[in-house]
């Protein structure tokens, strides 16, 4: 079993995982029951805390591209798990600019303004992602302290083309093959999937800036 210190990250692609560079992680590939299973796993032998790092959609017209959101709660079919108080007080005292959030569950990108909205008023969140309801149910499930650590990298009023909707493998890598068939099939999507990658960065940036300020424990406290 793994010792209590611990610290055991949640992504969802490799671009994520090279961030947190020394730390144990897991990475989803936007597959929600491979993830679970994955996890399952893992905090089956033992962590002091899982944290869900990466970026996300801003499901409120508010959040800008590469702002940090601290999750206050992560909310899906199964309900609503809040987030570790302490753990979340530590992250937003390292990095007083970082936002609280709760974070919407999807399995699948969110595609368009309209979709983001009408997520937004159906579960009241303001960010969505595909990882942390995910960490924060199985986290509940086996009693290990959570936080949600994300930087925007899709604002409320953007849509997605397709080609940026099927870029990612099962193995968090980007999946080359079905960008290009997407692009064959429609190549004026191009701009708009520049665009998306452009704005990525931008999330890219404020991730790692907030690993600088957290140091190797992402925050962490002394949770006992």
């Amino acid at each position: 079993m793994a010792q209590r210190s611990d610290l055991l990250a949640v992504v969802g692609m490799t671009r994520e995982a090279k961030i947190l560079e020394g730390l144990p992680v897991v990475i989803g590939g936007g597959d929600a029951v491979a993830l679970a299973e994955k996890l399952e796993g893992a905090l089956s032998r033992g962590c002091a805390g899982v944290i869900s790092f990466g970026l996300c959609g801003a499901l409120d017209p508010a959040m800008k591209l590469g702002d940090i959101l601290v999750g206050s709660a992560v909310i899906g079919p199964e309900g609503v798990f809040e987030t570790h108080e302490v753990w979340r007080r530590s992250l937003q005292g390292a990095i007083p600019e970082a936002r609280l959030a709760a974070f919407a569950h999807a399995e699948r990108p969110v595609a368009d303004a309209a979709e983001k909205a009408r997520l937004r008023s159906a579960a009241g969140a303001g960010a969505v992602d595909l990882e942390s309801y995910v960490v924060g149910r199985l986290a509940r499930w086996f009693g290990v302290p959570f936080a949600v650590l994300r930087a925007v990298s899709d604002a409320a009023h953007r849509s997605l083309p397709h080609a940026a909707q099927v870029g990612l493998g099962p193995d968090g890598r980007p999946a080359i093959g079905k960008v290009l068939s997407s692009l064959g099939a429609n190549p004026w999507q191009a701009p708009a999937l520049i665009r998306t990658a452009l704005e990525a960065e931008d999330g890219f940036h404020a991730l790692e800036r907030a690993r600088d300020l957290l140091g190797p424990g992402l925050g962490r406290p002394d949770l006992g």
